[in-house]
């Protein structure tokens, strides 16, 4: 058994600072975009003689993404392509400042500047300047380079810098290898942090683990944990920064993920450290508020396991009691999340005294069917009819793609079990992602604002870097969570 003792592991990125004006010897970052006349040279402080001329004589075209560099007058320059000039947008501006800073191979220090606007210039740096070396021996990571920010709004590079810090540090618990975070070890990072973090932003921590678990009746996430050697655990992370509005956060956990007894095939189940990646965005998300001092109060409940075959893992055709006493009777070890995001859900949604949260949130790698019906990319949406449509505009809005799913009429035939309330899966290839939003509705009151976000596609890029987008850990739904976190506590939902 592995430690990663105060999570040493880390990405790195470009370090950013604020400036009137650009160092004299820092490479200066320029956009272009594709005109109906070839390359454009939009407005921007940095622009000089020649420099048009220059970059298209070196074949620069403007295209998303693309990039190219010139000297001129012992001045380096960094061009970054907007793509079609018509259809600049704060998308665009991040995918091209993305693609900028994976280009700064060999640049010690660069400059931007901030004419197509301060958040997604800055979120576009830090998210795509993001490098993961993990645990190499022999390779020694280049330090990232240094860029100023000129012409910044800085109360929007403060809030651009939390929103991309957090994202980066949900990639990093992603990217951690399965026997350094499982879940015992996922819990004491979380504390750890909190208390090194004390000073900044205040978040409190508490974790139910052991019997403890099996006297609260969080049968689901006891069924899941109990085929492996690392115990699975109950994170509770709060954030109180005011309001009248309550939210709750649900993230999924699940460290590895074998299937269990109904063991997953063996291609790709390396990518199965990403299972955990709902969780890290919700950790990532109340982060992010305590950092924004959103005035909300948030509740964020993080299940954790391991979900693994031995002689003491749930079987299927076994019996569970969820949290608020709904029996489930186990078909596929493989439909796990579920199980443990129901008592995480009945939980998040237990009326404490002050009442149930107003919005409750859950994000996980849930099904492949997500992959199935809406790709690689695209998160699936379910939940309340106008928080889930308010909610996939939002994904979009920011640039992590979602679409609004529904919960089908059949499938409440199916859910029916003849030895429990309901059981975990329909026994179908089809609606299988629509069948777990189904499964976890059972557990959200009536009163209570949802939706569950399905990024089984998103939350992990198996290809390689695009845009602001990493290869491996996207940070994926952390943006979308942030966002609407943001818009409840402004009044705006």
């Amino acid at each position: 058994m592995q430690q990663l003792n105060s999570f040493r592991v880390r990405g790195t990125t470009v370090s950013l600072n604020q400036a009137e004006s650009a160092p004299e010897d820092a490479a200066r970052i320029v956009p272009v975009a594709k005109g109906e006349d070839g390359l454009e040279l939009p407005v921007t402080s940095f622009a000089v003689g020649g420099l048009l001329d220059s970059l298209v004589a070196v074949g620069a075209k403007g295209v998303s993404g693309e990039t190219a560099r010139v000297l001129i007058d012992g001045q380096l320059y960094v061009s970054v392509g907007l793509g079609s000039a018509d259809e600049i947008d704060d998308e665009a501006v991040r995918r091209a400042f993305g693609a900028a800073a994976r280009s700064l191979s060999g640049v010690e220090e660069a400059a931007v500047s901030c004419e197509f606007g301060t958040r997604p210039v800055v979120e576009g740096l830090l998210l795509g300047g993001y490098s993961y070396q993990g645990l190499k021996s022999s390779d020694s990571p280049s330090t990232p380079a240094a860029v100023t920010v000129v012409g910044a709004d800085p109360e929007e590079f403060e809030h651009a810098v939390a929103v991309a810090e957090s994202v980066n540090f949900a990639r990093d618990l992603v990217n951690t290898p399965a026997d350094f975070l499982y879940p015992v070890a996922y819990a004491g990072i979380i504390e750890d942090l909190a208390q090194e973090w004390k000073n900044d932003i205040s978040l409190n921590v508490k974790v139910i683990e052991g019997d403890d678990l099996w006297k609260q009746g969080f049968g689901g996430i006891v069924a899941v944990g109990g085929g492996s050697e690392h115990a699975p655990q109950l994170v509770h992370v709060s954030y109180d920064g005011g309001g009248n509005k309550r939210v709750a956060l649900v993230g999924k956990g699940i460290t590895f993920d074998t299937g269990g007894i109904s063991l997953k095939p063996g291609a790709k189940m390396e990518d199965m450290i990403s299972d955990m990646a709902g969780s890290a965005a919700q950790l990532a998300a109340v982060v992010a508020a305590a950092k924004l001092k959103l005035p909300v109060r948030i509740d964020a409940w993080l299940p954790l396991a391991e979900n693994m075959p031995s002689g003491s893992a749930t079987r299927p055709g076994d019996v569970i009691t969820h949290y608020d006493g709904t029996t489930s009777e186990i078909l596929n070890t493989d439909a796990e999340g579920r199980l443990v995001l129901a008592d995480a859900i009945a939980r998040a949604c237990e009326d404490t005294g002050d009442g149930t949260p107003d919005y409750l949130i859950e994000a996980a790698t849930l099904t492949g069917a997500q992959l199935v019906a809406l790709g690689n990319r695209t998160a699936g949406v379910m939940g309340s009819d106008e928080f889930r449509d308010t909610v996939a505009e939002i994904g979009r809005e920011v640039g992590e793609p979602a679409w609004a799913m529904p919960l089908l009429e059949e499938h409440e035939e199916e859910i029916k079990s003849p030895v429990a309330d309901i059981r975990n899966v329909h026994n179908a290839r089809t609606g299988g992602m629509s069948f777990a939003g189904l499964y976890l509705s059972r557990f959200v009151p009536e009163d209570v604002e949802w939706v569950h976000l399905d990024v089984a596609g998103p939350a992990w890029n198996g290809g390689s870097a695009y845009g602001y987008t990493p290869k491996r850990a996207t940070g994926a739904p952390a943006r979308t969570i942030i966002e609407t976190l943001t818009r409840i506590a402004d009044g705006q939902l």
